[in-house]
C-alpha cells in the first residue's frame, strides 16, 4: 500500500481533506505534526508520498509560507533531498506551495535548493475565493498531471501571483516542460498565467488550485446543471496519479 505524510501543525488547515483525497485514490496517510517530522526526520523513511497542505502555516505573518519554508530548510533539507533522490513524490497546494517555492525545493533548476521563483500578492490586491478554469500543458514533465487537458479547481489565496527570479528561470520552465499548471483566466496577474509547477524529475508539484476540493462531482458549484460525466472528479484524477506512480515505483 502506498503510505501518503500528510503534514499538520501550525496553521496547516487543508490537512484532513487532502488525507481524504488520498484515502479515495487508494493510498494510506499519516498525518505528521511539522514539529515531530523535524525531531525524527527518520519518519520520513516510511512514506511514499510527502504533501503540504494548504492554509496560513504561521499566519502568514512573514508572507504566506515563509517560516515553514525557513523550518525545512534549517532543519530537513538533506532528508528531503534522500528522500527524493530515493524516487518519491511531493506535493505542495496553495500554502504548501508557496512554502516549497520558498524553500528553494521547486523548481531547483540549480539543484541547490536556491529560490529562483515566488508567490506574491495578487495584482489586484484582493483575497481569491472561487472556482477557475485551468489547463495543463501538454509539454509538462509532470507525473501528478499526467492525462489531464481542461478543468475548474477552486483557487484561496491572497499571494497567489507566480514571479521569477530572472528571465533565465522563466526560460528554464518553458525549456525544461516544468510549467505544469496555468489559468485559462489568469486571476491574479501570475507570469504566463502559471499556476503550478514541477522540479525537473517531475515528481514534485506544487500549485494554487485546490485538486483536493474536487474529488467528488457533487463538489463543483454547478454539478446539478451538468450532463453526466463518464470522467472521474479532476482533483482526484491528479491525486491517484501520484498514487499510481508510487505504487508502480515501489511496487507496494
Amino acid at each position: 500500500m502506498v503510505n501518503c505524510c500528510i503534514l499538520t501543525g501550525y496553521g496547516i488547515n487543508a490537512d484532513r481533506e487532502l488525507a481524504d483525497a488520498f484515502v479515495r485514490a487508494g493510498a494510506e496517510t499519516a498525518s505528521i505534526h511539522v514539529q515531530d517530522l523535524i525531531e525524527n526526520a527518520r519518519l520520513l523513511d516510511s512514506f511514499h508520498i510527502l504533501a503540504f497542505p494548504g492554509g496560513f502555516s504561521f499566519g502568514d505573518h512573514l508572507g504566506s509560507g515563509k517560516v515553514l519554508a525557513n523550518l525545512f530548510r534549517r532543519n530537513l533539507k538533506e532528508d528531503l533531498d534522500r528522500f527524493v533522490a530515493s524516487g518519491k513524490a511531493v506535493i505542495g497546494i496553495c500554502n504548501g506551495f508557496q512554502a516549497l517555492v520558498k524553500m528553494g525545493l521547486l523548481p531547483n533548476l540549480a539543484g541547490n535548493w536556491e529560490q529562483e521563483v515566488s508567490l506574491v500578492h495578487n495584482d489586484h490586491g484582493l483575497f481569491e475565493d472561487r472556482w477557475v478554469p485551468l489547463v495543463f500543458p501538454s509539454d509538462s514533465n509532470s507525473l501528478w498531471t499526467k492525462g489531464l487537458k481542461e478543468t475548474e479547481l477552486p483557487i484561496r489565496n491572497g499571494e497567489g501571483r507566480f514571479v521569477v527570479r530572472s528571465g533565465d528561470i522563466s526560460r528554464g520552465l518553458r525549456d525544461k516542460g516544468l510549467v505544469a499548471v496555468q489559468y485559462r483566466k489568469n486571476p491574479n496577474g501570475s507570469l504566463e498565467d502559471i499556476a503550478g509547477i514541477s522540479d525537473p524529475s517531475g515528481r514534485i508539484l506544487g500549485l494554487m488550485p485546490h485538486p483536493e476540493a474536487f474529488i467528488r462531482a457533487e463538489e463543483h458549484p454547478s454539478w446539478n446543471q451538468r450532463e453526466p460525466s463518464p470522467h472521474e472528479p479532476s482533483g482526484l484524477s491528479l491525486i491517484k496519479n501520484g498514487v499510481l506512480y508510487a505504487a508502480d515505483r515501489f511496487g507496494v
